[in-house]
């Protein structure tokens, strides 16, 4: 019995990181000083800096504004990567273990 409902995990859990591979996530900090863009997966894609919204003579600013935006925008993707692993458990469990599928979300 479990031997099928678990049987295509693996395959499940692959398609559902191409999945969060295909998604673009942005945050920013500094009032768009600083954006981020990551994939579903946590993986940086891209960092834009608006060189004339920073003070560059500010080293310490530049760094925190990078760093808060990197934060954000990997909190998102594991949000995002949480959400998905739950919707996968409620597609594994079979219809009858209707109340188990409540637990997850």
């Amino acid at each position: 019995m479990f031997g099928d409902l678990f049987g295509n995990l693996e395959e499940q859990q692959k398609a559902v990181s191409e999945k969060l591979a295909t998604l673009r996530l942005e945050a920013e900090a500094g009032n768009g000083a600083v954006k981020i863009t990551s994939d579903g997966n946590q993986k940086i894609l891209n960092i834009q800096i608006n060189k004339d919204a920073l003070d560059w003579d500010d080293k310490e600013q530049v760094e925190d504004l990078v760093l808060e935006a990197i934060n954000r925008v990997l909190e998102l993707s594991k949000d995002k990567a949480a959400e998905e692993a739950q919707n996968l458990v409620k597609d594994i469990l079979p219809p009858g273990m209707g109340g188990l599928k409540d637990m997850f979300g």
